[in-house]
């Protein structure tokens, strides 16, 4: 099973491995907080729970800027629905 933290995309194996780090596209900044579980099942392609775009993995998800952020257009990323 791999975990994936639903800010950043980044995968790892175990709960434990990914909560201990810190996080680069953490809400608060980089790296002031801890990479945080994204408990939704792995698929074939991600959805955007702000805008409804899709895109093949997880990572392309996070990194990219959501037009229908709640914070505005443009000034947060993606983040996946469950």
């Amino acid at each position: 099973m791999n975990c994936y933290c639903k800010y950043c995309g980044h995968k790892a194996p175990s709960i434990h491995s990914l909560t201990g780090s810190l996080c680069l596209r953490h809400p608060s900044g980089p790296n002031k907080g801890k990479h945080a579980l994204y408990e939704g099942s792995e698929k074939n392609e991600y959805t955007c729970k702000f805008c409804g775009k899709t895109y093949p993995l997880i990572l392309s998800l996070t990194s990219s800027l959501c037009s229908r952020h709640p914070d505005g257009s443009n000034k947060g990323k993606h983040e996946p629905t469950s």
